[in-house]
């Protein structure tokens, strides 16, 4: 098998070449000039010809030398440059985010952020995945995620924007035709829709203050993968639904629905900007956390007001 190039070595070589000195590269390069004689050492060796002449006064490049040097020195700068490039995407906001956004959430709430975002950051462009289903970020290749959950993943780094409470509603038409629940229980034999993706399966788990628990199975004519898909059945008057509270203010707000079991809560979750990994996470993926801290962790959806 092949080795990999002695980069180093190379790099090396260009540096004495072009600095006509074993002292003066080591100086430019910050290193002994032993090592510099050592790393040239090792390159003559691995090519298996000498490519200084050296005497106590001169150095100058043999004929193979000459020919090798161009290269080398290609190398060296290409390197360079890559290196200066890192730096500057590191501490510069610069390049494309891939962002994983759950489609309800990232249509009412993240895209109207957008315009201010890239006016502030023109050089930052972001590739927004919509999507309910939970993505693999290290291996779908995604910068960061929004997530809405009780927990976030473990294995990723997650800063909490807010919480975000889950609703039972029901429309004013529905709860004087059939009812008002004032216990889970007497959810039992009525239609109750349900969302594929819920964090925590299809239950519904209640708690009160006096530290009760209530698990509820939800059963209706409607399982959706989005929950937008269960206003309109909601909003007619033929069902009962939980909805997350970035959805259900607006309707709670206008009346067109009506909390209940209010004495009872759901697991509240929270909203996180999740990344793979803290270090050495770059510029463009800081400052679009910190956006999204200062525009999310007060949002004007929260209920009640």
């Amino acid at each position: 098998m092949m080795k990999l190039p002695d980069f180093e070595g190379l790099a090396m070589f260009a540096k004495v070449a072009e600095e006509g000195s074993f002292a003066a590269a080591a100086r430019a390069m910050g290193v002994s000039i032993a090592t510099v004689s050592r790393g040239v050492a090792r390159l003559e060796d691995r090519l298996g010809a000498r490519l200084f002449n050296r005497t106590s006064r001169q150095l100058a490049l043999t004929e193979f030398g000459r020919a090798v040097c161009e290269k080398a020195s290609d190398i060296y700068r290409q390197a360079e440059e890559a290196e200066s490039a890192a730096r500057e995407m590191s501490v510069q906001p610069r390049g494309l985010v891939r962002l994983a956004v759950p489609m309800s959430f990232g249509l009412r709430w993240v895209a109207p952020l957008l315009p201010g975002f890239f006016r502030a950051y023109p050089e930052v462009a972001i590739d927004l995945h919509l999507s309910d289903a939970s993505v693999d970020l290290v291996a779908d290749g995604f910068d960061a995620a929004l997530r809405i959950a009780a927990l976030p993943d473990s294995s990723l780094v997650a800063r909490k924007l807010c919480t975000v409470k889950q609703f039972v509603v029901a429309s004013p038409a529905y709860l004087k035709r059939e009812g008002r629940p004032t216990h889970p229980r007497e959810l039992a034999g009525r239609a109750c829709l349900s969302y594929a993706y819920r964090a925590r399966s299809d239950v519904w788990r209640f708690t009160n203050d006096a530290g009760d628990e209530e698990p509820v199975t939800p059963a209706g004519p409607l399982r959706v993968t989005n929950a937008d898909a269960l206003l309109p059945t909601v909003l007619d008057g033929l069902a009962i639904a939980e909805l997350p509270e970035f959805i259900a203010a607006a309707y709670l707000a206008d009346g067109s629905l009506e909390a209940i079991l209010t004495d009872w809560s759901l697991t509240t979750g929270g909203l996180y900007f999740v990344t793979p990994s803290a270090r050495a996470r770059p510029a463009k993926v800081r400052v679009l956390s910190d956006y999204f801290a200062a525009h999310l962790s007060e949002p004007s959806w929260q209920w009640p007001k």
